[in-house]
């Protein structure tokens, strides 16, 4: 069992590195540009005495930033000298660009922001302070409501069949399209104006006390989570609605009646322990695709989190918010995946772990 999750988290892990690797190679081919958009424009700067002053001192910020970024060193351990014949490589040994970068983000250093200057480490935490609560509650509201859900639809009462066609229904909308009709119906003064629709940061740096601010807090994430809730549903539920289906016409829930067990004793002590097997792998890939439709919430909602931040590092090229983004988001796959091996052998103890 050991040997077999420690052979998963590596496998797991050398991926999400390489997938690290390559966006910081592919990017760094970019340095140029990137640092050019991290200039602020000529117009900005200062005035001296020189001809144009401002442009000479845009040019001399842009070559501080490739500097800084270490522009001056080979990209990796090998490359190709401008003047090489073809096949020719030199090896650059520790010195490139590639080593430090890997040296720093194995003590916990993800680099500095190109947009801000701020520590991307510092960036990512702020941010998730508001993703982990976002996605966390949604999470633990869609598994809660997907299982009391299929549960009772399980059971057949008269309203399966139109809540199994709305469910259907749901599933086909994207997630933007239900976070913009949220917005549009419940936070909007021509419709019906319950909730906030921004001003999120300025909420709570108010010298409120602590219940209005929890208040305050809630009532601004109540859209964000209810969207992401309303697109993660319909498949948990429909799946495990279909396995309590599928073990309800199995023999021993056959038994259980003919003991005299009502239809909702028999889901929850015999069939749902073996219905929600499928269901896990879908429990433990919920977490990483609701990091990534918060990347859509955020930017409806106007919200301050990690998916405004991976919007904002992409738009501006700020590459090493966007390596740190995709770590942060390969080591959460990693996590989910090691989640779902502990919940099956919670579920079903017959399952080993063992190649």
């Amino acid at each position: 069992m050991n040997w077999l999750v420690f052979w998963r988290l590596a496998r797991t892990g050398l991926a999400v590195w390489a997938l690290a690797s390559g966006i910081f190679l592919l990017s760094h081919h970019d340095l140029s540009g990137a640092a050019r958009m991290a200039t602020p424009d000529a117009a900005d700067l200062p005035m001296s005495g020189s001809a144009n002053p401002s442009a000479t001192q845009q040019q001399a910020t842009t070559r501080a930033i490739l500097q800084r970024l270490g522009a001056g060193l080979p990209l990796f351990y090998l490359s190709r000298p401008p003047a090489a014949h073809p096949g020719q490589w030199h090896w650059n040994g520790r010195r490139n660009q590639y080593h430090r970068w890997a040296i720093a983000l194995l003590h916990g250093d993800l680099g500095t922001s190109f947009r801000t200057g701020q520590a991307v480490t510092t960036q990512l935490s702020n941010a998730l302070t508001l993703t982990l609560p976002l996605t966390g509650t949604a999470a633990a509201l869609a598994v809660l409501a997907a299982i009391f859900l299929a549960r009772r639809l399980a059971a057949g009462p008269w309203w399966q069949r139109p809540v199994r066609t709305a469910l259907a229904g749901l599933h086909a909308l994207p997630l933007f399209l239900v976070a913009l009709a949220l917005l549009l119906l419940l936070a909007n003064p021509e419709a019906l104006d319950w909730f906030p629709a921004y001003g999120f940061d300025q909420a709570l740096d108010t010298d409120a006390d602590f219940w209005t601010r929890v208040a305050t807090y809630a009532l601004h994430l109540a859209l964000p989570v209810t969207a992401l809730v309303i697109t993660a549903l319909p498949e948990l539920t429909l799946q495990l609605d279909t396995a309590l289906r599928h073990e309800l016409r199995a023999g021993y829930a056959t038994t259980a009646r003919a003991k005299g067990l009502a239809e909702g004793a028999v889901i929850r002590h015999h069939a749902f322990r073996n219905a929600v097997l499928p269901t896990l792998t879908q429990v433990a890939e919920l977490l990483p695709a609701l990091v990534a439709g918060a990347v859509v919430v955020e930017v409806v909602f106007a919200l301050p989190g990690m998916g405004s931040l991976l919007a904002a590092a992409a738009a501006a090229r700020d590459y090493p918010v966007l390596v740190g983004g995709v770590l942060l988001t390969g080591t959460a796959r990693l996590l989910a995946l090691l989640l779902a091996d502990v919940l099956y052998f919670w579920a079903d103890p017959r399952i080993r772990w063992h190649v």
